[in-house]
């Protein structure tokens, strides 16, 4: 479309109209045209829908000038560059369904991108053959590409991945200044605990010793020893490729001879009164660890047990504001709730909890207490330090983080 008027504020108020019409092509600028006019691309398909404004000079012509691409199609973003990339590849076979089923996000560890598993379902793929993975890889700038698949119901969270282009499906992820590495075809990396290694990382732990029950590849036993200044963890894990993994991991921190990788079940364990510190990392819950977070911690001095647990909470109108006891560095009024919730139904959590969930640190409180009397053989105390919920799985399922102090009662 060419504006007849030479003042580029015509074609700016042109413009202006069209896109309001949403008939403009967004690839292309508007530019200067022999004859001292200004063109403005219009989409083809959108011709017919096409009301040109009586008091602005303007007609329709067709050009051979090529256009000039917009600012923001020179900025494509991945996404965008993949889909051009695959219409280009498949030719006259693209349609909206092959668009509906190419990612618009996906998890990158270094050269390596992971899709999600409902990636490139549809059969046309098919005939590409490798073609298709090295478009893949290309637009998205990376060497390696692999598919992500259901999480295997084997106790192991084990990952059902597809390596689709490289030989090899080891990588490097680094996350808050540490460096994790493992094999993506034989363990998970679980981004969407950000926050909580980030809470952790942050706490004073200079001089204890901790124990990860449930320590994968390193997710909290690093924040742990290289940013809470952790004298000593004792981490526990059955994967064998997790084990493998967590081994890698501390060597590549330099965190190798701060740290004992016990291979086998946690609930085996046979330490005993060694522990400041206990983390219970796993849900939907950690409560059959818990009789382990007893015997290991100090029966003189006791200590602090980190327990997750999955919470359902019906919805409410209105959190309560979060009651907390013991030490001072309970709830923070700009509390890491304010992070971005996961997962379905995400709500603000801020510096308030449920009543449910009030209700399920109590009787978690209450139940270590009785453990920990009966192991012992005297009175014990437990008081609920802080609750931190990381992130919602489903509507009013949330993931929580019971921080309880145990010590034992003075005779």
């Amino acid at each position: 479309i060419p504006a007849l008027a030479t003042e580029r504020r015509f074609a700016q108020r042109l413009r202006k109209h069209l896109e309001e019409q949403q008939v403009l092509d967004g690839r292309y600028q508007l530019h200067q045209v022999p004859g001292g006019r200004v063109a403005l691309p219009v989409l083809e398909e959108k011709l017919c829908q096409l009301c040109l404004p009586l008091e602005m000079p303007c007609e329709l012509v067709q050009i051979q000038q090529d256009p000039v691409p917009s600012r923001a199609s020179r900025r494509r973003t991945p996404a965008q560059k993949l889909r051009d990339e695959l219409r280009q590849l498949l030719g006259g076979s693209w349609s909206e369904e092959l668009e509906q089923d190419v990612p618009r996000a996906w998890q990158r560890h270094g050269d390596l991108v992971l899709l999600s598993e409902e990636s490139f379902k549809a059969a046309p793929w098919e005939s590409l053959g490798p073609a298709l993975w090295d478009a893949v890889a290309s637009a998205l700038g990376a060497r390696r590409v692999a598919r992500r698949g259901r999480v295997l119901p084997d106790g192991m969270r084990t990952p059902s991945v597809t390596l689709l282009l490289g030989q090899d499906g080891w990588v490097e992820h680094v996350d808050n200044g540490i460096r994790y590495t493992f094999d993506v075809t034989k363990c998970m990396f679980s981004p969407g605990n950000i926050t909580e290694k980030l809470r952790v990382a942050s706490l004073s732990c200079s001089g204890e010793v901790l124990v990860d029950l449930y320590a994968g590849i390193g997710y909290f036993t690093l924040p742990f020893l290289v940013h809470a200044g952790a004298a000593f963890v004792h981490a526990c894990e059955w994967n064998v490729h997790a084990v493998e993994a967590l081994h890698r991991t501390l060597v590549l921190n330099g965190v190798q001879d701060r740290c004992h990788v016990h291979h086998g079940d946690s609930r085996q364990l046979e330490l005993r009164d060694v522990a400041d510190r206990v983390n219970l990392g796993l849900i939907p819950s950690s409560e059959e660890g818990w009789p382990v977070a007893c015997r290991v911690l100090k029966k003189d001095t006791g200590g602090v047990l980190h327990i997750h647990h999955n919470v359902e909470t019906p919805p409410a109108p209105t959190p309560v504001l979060l009651a907390e006891q013991g030490a001072p560095e309970a709830a923070r009024s700009n509390g890491e709730a304010q992070h971005p919730m996961e997962g379905a139904g995400k709500e603000a959590v801020g510096a308030r909890i449920r009543p449910e969930w009030q209700r399920w640190a109590e009787a978690t409180a209450t139940r270590i207490q009785g453990l920990l009397a009966e192991l012992h053989g005297r009175p014990w105390g437990t008081s609920i330090v802080h609750i931190e919920a990381v992130k919602s799985y489903a509507p009013h399922v949330h993931h929580l983080v019971l921080d309880l102090e145990c010590r034992p009662e003075l005779p």
